[in-house]
C-alpha cells in the first residue's frame, strides 16, 4: 500500500486500532468493502485543548464508560475540533498523534523511590512518599530557612530547596505553584518560560508595555506582509501556519522568510533570505537603518504615539560597543543616564521639530546609521540583493492601509542577546506604524500549551502573578516597595495603568493570605520571600554544583534534557540530597542516575541522591484553562481518569502541602507563620477543584464595594467583572488581577464556545477569553489617528464615535477618553508612548546591538572589535572555561524543532516515534563534501562540553556563508531524542549547548554555538 508520511498520519489519527491497521493493509483489501459500525457510537465526548504548543488547537475527545461511579472511562478516540476558531479542525502531526502520548507505555502509574545509590526503582505507596518528602523538605528548610539577612531585614526565604514548574498544566495549577512555593520562602522558583520565552516579556514590556504577543493567530490572515524570523512556524506551529497560508490565498500577502535554514516556512514564502545563526540583530537593526535613510516610516504615528520626540539625558552615550554607565569590575550597568530629561513638573522634555540632537529621533539614527547593508552582509552572510529587497517589501506597510506581521520564537530568543532582538523587531513596527493595527503586531510564537499562562502567574524567581515584581530585600516596607514599583507620570494627562499598582498589589495579599493580611500588617507583605539576586535556573544549577541546594522538585519539566550543558546539569541533580519528579511519563531527569550507555555514561552507585517519581495526571484528564499564544484562556474537560494511582497536580501539592504544615503545628519549626498563613481554605484542601482555583484568579469582592459616589458597585463575595473594580484598601481579591473577568458573575467567560466572526477580520470575541478584559489585539486604540478615525477604514479595529471607543475589539484604552485628552495608546507605559528608546528597563542597553555569540566563528565584531560579545550577559566563570574557539571547532550550530515531534514528549508517543525513530543531524553539501560524509553515515558532532553521534541528513538546505570573509558552515540539531522513549535511544541535544544566558532573562543561548563534525 503505498502511503506518505501525511497520509500515515492522516490514517492513523482516526484512533481505533483495528480499523488503522485495516487502512494501512494488515488484512485483506476487501476487508475495505466491510460494514464498520460508526467508530463514535455510545462515546462521550468531551472538549479538550492540544497539550502541545501554544496554538492551543480544539480537540474532540471521545470515551466509552457509563459515568457511573468508580467507573472508568476509556479514551479510544481524539480528532479535531471543527468549531474552533483557529484550528478549524486541524491537528498537527504531534497532535494527531496523542492518544498514543496519552496511552504511551511510558505512563507512570505508580509512585517509584530511588534510594541514595541504589540502580532500581521500588514502588511504594502515596502515604510513604508524601510523609518522606514531606519529611525531607521540613528538615532542610529547618536548617536552611533565613528569617532575617546580614542586615536585620526581614526575608524569610528558603533558597536550598527550588521547584520548577510545568508549562502545560493548567492555571489553576499554576496558582497553587506559586502559593505552595512562596509560603515555604521559596525564592528558585521557575517555569520553562526561563528556558524558552524569557526574552520576549524582557523586550515587549518596555517597547510596549506588556510582554505578550500583541494580537492574535486569525488577525494573521489580515497581513499584507508576513516577516518570519527567529522561527518556522511551519514547523513548529503547522495548524497555526494556516493563517499565514490563507493571508497569501486570500489577502495577496506577501511571505519572507530569514533563517539560516531553507525550512519549511521558506518552501512556501515568496523571499528567502540565509542568515548566520546569532546575527539577527544586526540584521534588524539594518532595516531599521533603511526605513530611516530611506524615509519610510509613518511620521504621524510616529511623532504621536512613539517617544522619538523626547530628549534623553545628557549623559546617556554609547561608544565603540559600550553605553554609559558600565563597570567592568561587576559586568553591570549603572543606568542612571538611560533615561529622558525631565522639567520641574517631572516630565519628560521634548522636541516635536526632531532637531534636538538628544532627542530620540536622532540619537536613533546616529546608532542605527552604522549598519548598512555592505555591514549587514558581512555579519549575517546574507546578500545584499537579498537584505534589500526584504528591506523594500516591509517599507511598503509604512501606509496607514498596509500592515506587516512579525512572527518569531525560539530563534530569537535563545540568544545571549535574545531581548534585543526582539527589541529591534518592535522598533521597525513601530517606525512602520504596525502595533495596534489589524494584521500587524508582534507575534510571540511560544511553543508549549501554557508556557504563557505559568509567566502570568509569576512562576519566576522574581516574579508574582499578573507581572507584579516579587520584593527585593532593599524593599524593606511596603510603602517602599510601592513606591519604587509604581511609576511615576512622565507625560502629562497619561493613562499609566500601573500607577494601581497599589491596587493590584493589596488585593494579590488578601487572596494569598485571606483575612491573616490586614492593614497593619501590611497586608502580610513580611511574610513573603524577598531575594537578593536572581535564582533562575542557571544559577540554580550554579548553585548544586556549589552544594549550595539540596532540594528539587520538578513539576512537568524535563530539565536533564533543558538545561544548557547537560553534562553540568547531571553534575547538578548529583549534588542534591532529595529530587522529586511529578510527571505523566518517564523521563530522563527522574532517571538522570541511570546507567544508559554512551547516551548517559553514569555509576548509579556514586550518586547519592533520594529520588521520588510521582505519576501525574496529563491534559486529557484535568479540568482547568490554558492561555495560548493569543493570550486567549481556554477551559477544558477531562475525559477520562489518570492511568493507575496517578493523581492530578494539584492533589499532589495539596497532599504534600497539608502534611508539611500538620508538622509545623504539630512540631513548631523555623519561621512556620508565613508557611500557615497562606489561604489553602478549598472545599477539599488536599485536591483543590479547578473551579474554586479559577474563581481566586479572578478575585471577588471580600466586603460591598461601593464607588466615589457611594453607589453600590459590588456586593460583598461577588466575582468581579474587570480589574477595574480591585481596591487598595482590603475588600477584593484577586489572585492574577489580568485575569479579573475571566470568571464573573455571569459565570466561567473561559468556557464560551461562540465562533462566531460577522466582520470576517478574524475577531472571534466570544470564544472563550483573553487578558486583559477579552481585548484580542493590544494597543488597540493605535490603529485609529490622533483624532480617533481608523488609520485604514477599510478595516477598522476601533474609534471614537463622539462620546466613547467602540468597534471590533474591546477597546485597550479608557472607553471615554477623548482624542483631544491626547493620552498615548500605550496605557501600561508612564509616557504612554511606545519606546523607541527603550529607557533603564533592559540591562544591555536601551537601543539594540549586535554582539557576537558568546562562542563566535569569527572570534571578532565588526563594529567594534574591543567589545566582540554581550559585555554583561549571563555567564558564570566555571561555565566561561567550558567555551569553546573556533580553531576547534569551525562550526556553527543551531537547535531546532521538528513537526513530528515536541521536545522530548512526543518520542513517547508510538505514532510520532515510527514517524521519526532515529536522531539526525543537518549539514550542508560543502561541509559534508570535505568531511567525507554522505546521507545516512553516522557522524559525531562535538562541542567543547561534550559529543553527540547520529545520522547526517545532508540538504543543500543549509547554506555555506561567507562571514567576514570567511567561509562557515552551519550544522543543524534536531533537539528531541533522549535515553527515554518509544523512540530509538538517542543523545540529548543540550550535551552540546553552552551554559550562558541572555542579559535580561537569563535564557540560554542554544541557538548559535560553535561544532565540529567528525564521520564515524
Amino acid at each position: 500500500m503505498k502511503m506518505n508520511r501525511r497520509s500515515f498520519f492522516k490514517i492513523c489519527a482516526g484512533g481505533m486500532a483495528g480499523t488503522s491497521l485495516t487502512l494501512l493493509g494488515f488484512t485483506p483489501t476487501a476487508a475495505l468493502a466491510s460494514v464498520r459500525e460508526y467508530k463514535l457510537l455510545r462515546s462521550k465526548e468531551t472538549r479538550n485543548n492540544c497539550t502541545y504548543c501554544s496554538v492551543g488547537c480544539g480537540m474532540l475527545i471521545y470515551s466509552l464508560g457509563d459515568g457511573a461511579k468508580n467507573a472508568h472511562s476509556a479514551i479510544y478516540h481524539i480528532e479535531g475540533d471543527p468549531d474552533h476558531p483557529v484550528s478549524r479542525g486541524s491537528l498537527c502531526p504531534k497532535g494527531a498523534g496523542v492518544l498514543d502520548y496519552i496511552h504511551s507505555e511510558q505512563r507512570l502509574k505508580y509512585p517509584e523511590y530511588r534510594a541514595p545509590g541504589s540502580d532500581r526503582w521500588q514502588r511504594i505507596s502515596w502515604d510513604e512518599a508524601f510523609t518522606r518528602i514531606a519529611r525531607l523538605m521540613k528538615n532542610d528548610r529547618d536548617a536552611n530557612f533565613q528569617i532575617k539577612n546580614s542586615e536585620g531585614t526581614t526575608v524569610n526565604r528558603w533558597l536550598t530547596t527550588g521547584m520548577l514548574c510545568s508549562s502545560a498544566a493548567s492555571n489553576e495549577t499554576g496558582l497553587l505553584d506559586h502559593k505552595f512555593a512562596r509560603s515555604m520562602g521559596m525564592l528558585a522558583l521557575e517555569n520553562q518560560a526561563r528556558l524558552c520565552h524569557g526574552p520576549t516579556v524582557a523586550a515587549l514590556a518596555p517597547s510596549f508595555g506588556r510582554g505578550a504577543m500583541t494580537n492574535n493567530w486569525t488577525d494573521i490572515k489580515n497581513a499584507n506582509v508576513i516577516l518570519i524570523m527567529g522561527g518556522n512556524p511551519a514547523e513548529a506551529h503547522p495548524v497555526g501556519f494556516k493563517w499565514v497560508v490563507e493571508a497569501k490565498t486570500r489577502n495577496n500577502a506577501t511571505v519572507i522568510v530569514v533563517d539560516p535554514r531553507f525550512n519549511r516556512s521558506a518552501a512556501v514564502a515568496d523571499i528567502y533570505a540565509p542568515l548566520r545563526a546569532g546575527s539577527d540583530a544586526a540584521f534588524l537593526m539594518g532595516v531599521v537603518n533603511y526605513l530611516l535613510e530611506h524615509d519610510k516610516v509613518q511620521h504621524e504615528y510616529v511623532k504621536a504615539y512613539t517617544n522619538a520626540a523626547l530628549i534623553i539625558s545628557e549623559g546617556y552615550g554609547f561608544r565603540e560597543g559600550l553605553f554609559s554607565g558600565y563597570d567592568q569590575a561587576t559586568r553591570q550597568y549603572d543606568k542612571t543616564s538611560w533615561h529622558y530629561e525631565l522639567d520641574a513638573a517631572g516630565h519628560a522634555k521634548r522636541d516635536d521639530s526632531l532637531t534636538h540632537p538628544r532627542c530620540v529621533w536622532n540619537l536613533l539614527k546616529a546608532h542605527a546609521s552604522r549598519y548598512t547593508p555592505e555591514l549587514v552582509s558581512r555579519i549575517c552572510g546574507t546578500p545584499s540583493e537579498d537584505f534589500l529587497a526584504i528591506c523594500q517589501q516591509l517599507a511598503t506597510t509604512c501606509v496607514p492601509d498596509r500592515t506587516t506581521s512579525v512572527l518569531y520564537a525560539l530563534g530569537w530568543t535563545h540568544h545571549s542577546n535574545g531581548s534585543q532582538i526582539i527589541r529591534a523587531a518592535a522598533m521597525i513596527q513601530l517606525l512602520l506604524g504596525n502595533i495596534g493595527m489589524i494584521g500587524g503586531g508582534i507575534n510571540a510564537l511560544r511553543g508549549h500549551s501554557n508556557v504563557q499562562g505559568f509567566t502570568d502567574l509569576g512562576l519566576l524567581s522574581q516574579s508574582l502573578p499578573g507581572y507584579l515584581t516579587l520584593p527585593s530585600e532593599k524593599q524593606t516596607t511596603l510603602e517602599a516597595y510601592l513606591q519604587q514599583t509604581t511609576p511615576a507620570m512622565l507625560l502629562p494627562g497619561q493613562v499609566n495603568y500601573w500607577q494601581n499598582t497599589a491596587k493590584f498589589f493589596v488585593s494579590l495579599m488578601k487572596s494569598f493570605y485571606g483575612d491573616r493580611a490586614q492593614k497593619e500588617n501590611s497586608w502580610g507583605f513580611d511574610w513573603l520571600p524577598k531575594w537578593d539576586k536572581s535564582y533562575d535556573c542557571m544559577t540554580q544549577a550554579e548553585m548544586m554544583v556549589e552544594g549550595k541546594m539540596n532540594g528539587y522538585i520538578v513539576q512537568g519539566f524535563n530539565a536533564l534534557a533543558a538545561f544548557p550543558d547537560k553534562n553540568k546539569a547531571f553534575r547538578a541533580f548529583s549534588n542534591l540530597k532529595y529530587l522529586v519528579v511529578i510527571d505523566p511519563l518517564s523521563t530522563e531527569t527522574a532517571s538522570f542516575w541511570q546507567h544508559h550507555g554512551e547516551f548517559n555514561d553514569v555509576k548509579a552507585s556514586e550518586i547519592q541522591t533520594e529520588v521520588f517519581r510521582l505519576p501525574s495526571s496529563c491534559f486529557a484528564e484535568e479540568e482547568g484553562s490554558v492561555s495560548n499564544s493569543s493570550r486567549c484562556l481556554q477551559w477544558h474537560w477531562a475525559a477520562a481518569s489518570p492511568p493507575g494511582e496517578a493523581m492530578h497536580d494539584g492533589k499532589i501539592l495539596g497532599n504534600i502541602y497539608l502534611r508539611l504544615r500538620q508538622l509545623y503545628r504539630e512540631e513548631g519549626g523555623v519561621a512556620a507563620e508565613p508557611l500557615l498563613a497562606m489561604n489553602w481554605d478549598y472545599s477539599d484542601p488536599a485536591s483543590p477543584s479547578p473551579e474554586e482555583v479559577a474563581k481566586e484568579n479572578n478575585g471577588k469582592a471580600l466586603a460591598d464595594v461601593v464607588d466615589a459616589e457611594g453607589k453600590l458597585v459590588l456586593k460583598k463575595g461577588q466575582q468581579l467583572t474587570s480589574f477595574a473594580e480591585l481596591r487598595d484598601d482590603g475588600t477584593t481579591a484577586s489572585a492574577c488581577w489580568i485575569y479579573a473577568g475571566s470568571w464573573t458573575p455571569a459565570g466561567n467567560q473561559m468556557a464560551r464556545r461562540d465562533n462566531a466572526d460577522p466582520s470576517g477580520l478574524g475577531a472571534v470575541n466570544d470564544w472563550a477569553w483573553a487578558w486583559p478584559l477579552n481585548r484580542r489585539i493590544l494597543y488597540n486604540r493605535a490603529s485609529a489617528d490622533p483624532q480617533g478615525k481608523a488609520w485604514d477604514p477599510q478595516r477598522k479595529l476601533i474609534e471614537w464615535n463622539g462620546q466613547r471607543w467602540e468597534g471590533l475589539d474591546v477597546p485597550d484604552y479608557p472607553v471615554t477618553a477623548a482624542p483631544e485628552k491626547q493620552s498615548g495608546p500605550f496605557i501600561m507605559l508612564p509616557d504612554g508612548m511606545g519606546h523607541l528608546f527603550a529607557l533603564d528597563k533592559l540591562g544591555d542597553g536601551p537601543f539594540p546591538e549586535h554582539y557576537e555569540p558568546m562562542e563566535s566563528p569569527t572570534g571578532t565584531n565588526p563594529l567594534h572589535p574591543d567589545v566582540v560579545y554581550n559585555p554583561v550577559a549571563r555567564l558564570f566563570s566555571r561555565d566561561a572555561a567550558a567555551l569553546g574557539k573556533a580553531d576547534k571547532f569551525p562550526c556553527v550550530a543551531t537547535t531546532y524543532s521538528i513537526t513530528e515531534l515536541f521536545r522530548h514528549w512526543s518520542k513517547h508517543a508510538r505514532l510520532n516515534a515510527i514517524a521519526q525513530p532515529e536522531q539526525f543531524v543537518e549539514i550542508g553539501t560543502e561541509l559534508a563534501r570535505a568531511k567525507g560524509i554522505k546521507a545516512g553515515d553516522w557522524v559525531k558532532v562535538s562541542s567543547q562540553r561534550g559529543y553527540i553521534k547520529a545520522k547526517a541528513v545532508v540538504t543543500r538546505r543549509l547554506q555555506q556563508l561567507t562571514i567576514d570573509g570567511k567561509q562557515i558552515d552551519t550544522v543543524g540539531i534536531p533537539c528531541h531524542w533522549g535515553f527515554e522513549g518509544s523512540a530509538r535511544k538517542g543523545f540529548l541535544a543540550n550535551t552540546l549547548t553552552p551554559s550562558v544566558g541572555d542579559a535580561n532573562s537569563q535564557t540560554p543561548e542554544y541557538k548559535a554555538f560553535l561544532v565540529n563534525v567528525e564521520r564515524v
